[in-house]
C-alpha cells in the first residue's frame, strides 16, 4: 500500500506563511504582467492563480512558485501583438487563435517532460541564456518609457525609439512623479523592513495617494471580480490553414518557460539542499499553462524571487505554491473594485524594476574578460532580442546551444577521478604519479582530473560531481590537460569553488594553462577565491607542500551568483 500522503501537512505553518508571502508578491507584478501582455491586467492575475496551484501540485519542485514572469510575459505579448494585427486589430477577434498557441506551448511542455528532453537544457551555454535574459530586461525597461511619462507606449521596439520625441513636447508630470516614487519606494523600503514586499506598499500607498488627490493619470478600470469562465469557445474561429503560425510562437514559449522554470529549480535546489525532477517540472508547468489559457490567462514559468521569497519564509512542500495561488483567488474575487484604481505609472514603475533585475550585469561586467566568441554569441543574441525579433532571436539562441550537439560533445570529455580511498589508486583512472602518496595525505584529499576543454556542454556535469564529493578536507584540482574554458565553464568552475569553500574544503589547483589561467584571473575568482599561494605548477610539488604543512585554509570571496537570473 502506498502510504505517501496526498497533502503533506508536516510544514503547514511554514507553508502557509511562504505562500502568504509569495502570493502579496506575486499581486502587483501579475497585474503589471497582465497589462504589459496587452491582455488587460486580469489575464496576469488568472495566469498567477491558475499556474500557481497547478505548477505547485504536478511539478517536480516542492518549494517553487510559478505564475508570469518577465521573459515569458514579453514573448506572450509579442504573440498577441502579431495575433491582434493579424485579425484587423481586434483582440476579441484574435482570442482563439491567442489562447491556441497558449494551449499548445502547454502541450509542448508535456511532451518535453514526458520525453525526459528537461535534462537536456542545462546544457544551454551561459551566453545565449545571458543574452536573452538581458534582452528581455532591455525591452521590459524600454516598454515603459511611454507609460513613465503617461502615454501610451507603441508596440514595437524601433516605434518607440522614433517616437521618442513626441514624448518632450506633452509630459504628464504626475505620471513621472508616480512612477519615480515607486521606483524609490520598491528599492528604499527594503531598508526600513523587509518584512512588507516593497512593490506591494508602492502599489497600495500611491494607488491611495493618486486616488485621494485626484491626480490625472490613467487607471486600469475595470477588472472583472469573481471566479473566471472557460474561453474554449473562442477556438471554434482559429484558422488552421497555416499551422505553422500557431506552431512555431508555441514552441518558442515551451521552450523559453522550460528554461524559465528549470533555471528557478537549480536556484531552488541551491538555496534547500534538494534535487528537483525536471522531467515532472515540465509536466506541471504545461498543464499549469494549458489550465491558465482555458480561462484567457498569460503563461508563465517558475519564477525565481518569489520562490526565494516562499523558501525563506519558510515554504518546503508544494502546499505552499498552493496557498500563494489561493490567496490570490481571494483578491480576485474581493478587491476588483479596489484594484481598478490602481494608476498605470505604479505599474510602470514596476515593472521598470523588474527590467533591471533582469539583465545579466554580471555577464555583461565580464564581456571583455571572457572568450571573445562567447561574447559575440552573447551580444547578437541581446540585439536580436531587442532590435529584430523575439521569436528569432529565440531560434537562435536554440540553435547556438544546439541541445544535442552539446550532450553529444560533453560526453567527449572523459572525467576520471578518484575518490581517496586505498582501492582507488589501483584503479586504471590513477595518474602514475599519484602511486606514492602516503597514506596520510590519501586520507585527506580527494583528486579530480581534467582530461580536455571545460566548456557548456560539460558545465552542468561538473556542477553534479562537485555536489557528489565525499567529505574531505582539501580537493586537488588537476587542470594539465585543460587548454580552453569557456565562459560556461568558468562560472561552473567559480560555482564549483564557491560550493566546496562553503563545504569548509582547501582547493588546490595544480598545472594549470595560461589560457584557463587568464580566464579564471580576468573574473577574479584567482585569486579571491582561489589564492596565488594554493596554485602549483606540477602536482609533486602540490603534494610536497601538503606533506610539509604548509597548506593553509583561505576563506577567500565566496558570493554565489552563477546562473541565477532574478526573474521576477
Amino acid at each position: 500500500m502506498n502510504n505517501k500522503k496526498l497533502i503533506d501537512t508536516s510544514n503547514l505553518r511554514g507553508d502557509f506563511f511562504g505562500g502568504l508571502t509569495a502570493g502579496v508578491v506575486a499581486l502587483p507584478l501579475a497585474l503589471a504582467f497582465g497589462l504589459q501582455s496587452g491582455m488587460g491586467a486580469i489575464a496576469g492575475l488568472y495566469g498567477a492563480i491558475v499556474i500557481g496551484i497547478i505548477a505547485a501540485w504536478f511539478g517536480g519542485t516542492p518549494t517553487q512558485i510559478s505564475g508570469p514572469t518577465g521573459p515569458m510575459t514579453v514573448v506572450s505579448a509579442v504573440v498577441i501583438s502579431t495575433a491582434i494585427d493579424a485579425h484587423g486589430g481586434s483582440l476579441e477577434a484574435a482570442l482563439g487563435t491567442i489562447i491556441a498557441i497558449f494551449l499548445l506551448s502547454g502541450v509542448f511542455q508535456i511532451l518535453l517532460g514526458v520525453f525526459k528532453i528537461g535534462q537536456y537544457i542545462r546544457y544551454m551555454p551561459y551566453p545565449v541564456v545571458s543574452g536573452f535574459m538581458s534582452g528581455i530586461g532591455v525591452i521590459i525597461i524600454v516598454l515603459q518609457i511611454f507609460p513613465f511619462f503617461g502615454h501610451t507606449s507603441p508596440k514595437k521596439i524601433l516605434d518607440i525609439f522614433s517616437q521618442l520625441p513626441d514624448i518632450v513636447n506633452d509630459i504628464n508630470m504626475a505620471s513621472v512623479s508616480l512612477s519615480l516614487a515607486t521606483i524609490a519606494t520598491i528599492y528604499l523600503f527594503p531598508r526600513i523592513t523587509k518584512l512588507i514586499p516593497s512593490a506591494l506598499v508602492a502599489l497600495i500607498a500611491l494607488t491611495i495617494v493618486s486616488t485621494l488627490m485626484e491626480l490625472d493619470v490613467n487607471i486600469i478600470g475595470n477588472i472583472p471580480e469573481g471566479l473566471p469562465a472557460l474561453r474554449l469557445d473562442s477556438l471554434a474561429s482559429v484558422s488552421f490553414t497555416h499551422p505553422m503560425i500557431i506552431i512555431v510562437p508555441a514552441l518558442t514559449l515551451a521552450a523559453l518557460g522550460t528554461i524559465d522554470s528549470l533555471l528557478t529549480s537549480i536556484v531552488a535546489d541551491n538555496m534547500t539542499k534538494t534535487q528537483h525532477n525536471s522531467n515532472k517540472e515540465l509536466i506541471g508547468q504545461g498543464l499549469g499553462n494549458m489550465g491558465a489559457a482555458m480561462i484567457g490567462g498569460i503563461p508563465g514559468a517558475g519564477a525565481t524571487m518569489r520562490t526565494v521569497v516562499n523558501i525563506n519564509s519558510g515554504g518546503k512542500t508544494r502546499l505552499s505554491g498552493v496557498i500563494h495561488g489561493l490567496a490570490l483567488l481571494i483578491v480576485l474575487i474581493g478587491a476588483g473594485t479596489y484594484a481598478r484604481l490602481i494608476p498605470l505609472p505604479v505599474l510602470a514603475g514596476i515593472l521598470i524594476t523588474v527590467g533591471i533585475g533582469i539583465i545579466d550585469y554580471k555577464g555583461i561586467k565580464h564581456i571583455p574578460h571572457v572568450p571573445k566568441t562567447d561574447s559575440v554569441i552573447m551580444l547578437v543574441v541581446l540585439s536580436m532580442t531587442v532590435f529584430d525579433d523575439l521569436l528569432q532571436a529565440v531560434a537562435v539562441g536554440m540553435v547556438l546551444a544546439s541541445v544535442l550537439f552539446m550532450k553529444k560533445m560533453s560526453d567527449i570529455v572523459e572525467e576520471k577521478s578518484f575518490s581517496g580511498s586505498v582501492d582507488s589508486f589501483a584503479r586504471e583512472e590513477t595518474w602514475d604519479d599519484e602511486a606514492n602518496i602516503s597514506e596520510k595525505i590519501r586520507k585527506q584529499v580527494y583528486i579530480k582530473h581534467f582530461d580536455g576543454p571545460i566548456f557548456f556542454g560539460f558545465a552542468s556535469k561538473l556542477q553534479e560531481m562537485i555536489a557528489a564529493l565525499p567529505e574531505v578536507t582539501v580537493i586537488i584540482l588537476r587542470m594539465s590537460l585543460v587548454p580552453y574554458i569557456d565562459q560556461s565553464g568558468i562560472y561552473a568552475i567559480e560555482d564549483a569553488v564557491i560550493t566546496l569553500k562553503e563545504r569548509g574544503m582547501i582547493v588546490l589547483i595544480t598545472g594549470i594553462q595560461e589560457q584557463p589561467k587568464d580566464m579564471l584571473s580576468n573574473i577574479g575568482l584567482i585569486p579571491n577565491l582561489v589564492p596565488e599561494a594554493h596554485l602549483f605548477e606540477d602536482f609533486s610539488q602540490c603534494i610536497s607542500a601538503l606533506e610539509a604543512g604548509k597548506v593553509d585554509a583561505d576563506p577567500g570571496k565566496s558570493e554565489k551568483i552563477v546562473w541565477k537570473f532574478i526573474n521576477f
